[in-house]
């Protein structure tokens, strides 16, 4: 698969932005297109140019989410070329930047991290760095909505949609597919590719609940995800960062795997220090926190907290997380992999 690797000093690691061009049509398309800074645009301009292509020629831009590592330079790119720009109808008014959809995203995380406990140094802290990183959001995109199961025809390619929302409420896999007839549900033939975005990533494990406070059920969501992505049984998988990861089935089970022993952890926390907001569970799992970890540390203990309050293990009053009677005997490999 063809890549460019652009820089990424913000978060998750080098960001990769994928190139799908059929040399019989002259068909160009993107699959994500990294952060909006001037340097990152250059180095995307030269990799392009390697290829030989400009910004100018880009006929489609698939989007895996709105987060601006993975869609910045969309709105640009956009305007130069006239390019249709794909991404989940959940994440749309975040890439068009409509005003009322920041305006909610900005209280409904303000909310959270006064619900969370979050001191009003470190949401102080917070807010400057998001307001600073305001200027690697890019322009607006106009977009066209896509949902599960869709399948476009970008590239020479052909792409079906998987649906994969935890990280983000609108984060899409595609699946590589041969023509749209062999599309389908269920299953997947051998030998099957798919790009993935932040859904599965070779070293870190994507944050729930912080990366997106718009999803309800961060962790059920995600957790959900991994067992339709393990369903698929991929032979490889293209990650919005880093390499591509060869043993895609076993990554999502080590990831699964991961949120068992932090949902463990949690109730370690609970169990011995006795009941607390999320940003003190988070302290005790993390650590002190700076930058955009603010709101993904205490977001990814409320995740796991949220989700065992749902399975009936711990109950939230009052501002804090208490263990219900008959904790102790809780079976975590039930309530991490139960399903609604």
């Amino acid at each position: 698969m063809d890549r460019i690797s652009l820089g990424n000093d913000e978060f998750e690691g080098r960001n990769n932005a994928y190139v799908l061009a059929d040399p019989d049509s002259d068909a160009l398309a993107l699959v994500d297109t990294g952060i909006a800074t001037p340097d990152i645009r250059a180095d995307f301009a030269d990799g392009l140019a390697e290829r030989g292509y400009d910004f100018s020629d880009v006929d489609d831009i698939v989007l895996t989410h709105f987060h601006v590592d993975h869609a910045g330079l969309a709105g640009e790119i956009q305007a130069e070329s006239g390019a249709t720009v794909y991404v989940h109808e959940a994440d749309a008014p975040m890439v068009e930047q409509e005003s009322d959809a920041l305006t909610d995203l900005d209280e409904r995380r303000r909310a959270y991290l006064d619900e969370w406990g979050v001191p009003e140094d470190s949401q102080a802290e917070l807010l400057s760095f998001l307001d600073a990183s305001s200027e690697i959001e890019g322009e607006p995109a106009d977009v066209t909505t896509i949902e599960d199961g869709d399948v476009l025809e970008v590239g020479g390619r052909t792409l079906e949609v998987v649906h994969t929302p935890g990280h983000a409420a609108g984060l899409c896999c595609y699946e590589i597919r041969d023509g749209p007839e062999t599309a389908h549900a269920d299953a997947v033939d051998d030998g099957a590719e798919a790009f993935v975005g932040d859904a599965i990533l070779p070293v870190y494990t994507p944050n729930v609940g912080g990366a997106d406070v718009r999803v309800e059920r961060p962790l059920q969501q995600y957790l959900t995800a991994l067992r339709r992505l393990a369903d698929r049984d991929y032979d490889r998988v293209w990650p919005g960062h880093r390499d591509p990861i060869e043993e895609p089935t076993d990554r999502t089970r080590t990831i699964a795997e991961h949120h068992r022993e932090r949902t463990e952890n949690v109730l370690d926390v609970l169990s011995e220090h006795g009941p607390a907001d999320a940003w003190t569970v988070s302290a005790h799992l993390f650590g002190d926190l700076e930058g955009i970890h603010i709101v993904h540390g205490p977001g990814e203990a409320y995740a796991h907290l949220d989700h065992l309050r749902h399975e009936g293990v711990v109950e939230f009053d009052d501002g804090e997380y208490r263990l219900l009677d008959g904790a102790d005997d809780v079976e975590i490999d039930h309530v991490v992999t139960a399903d609604d």
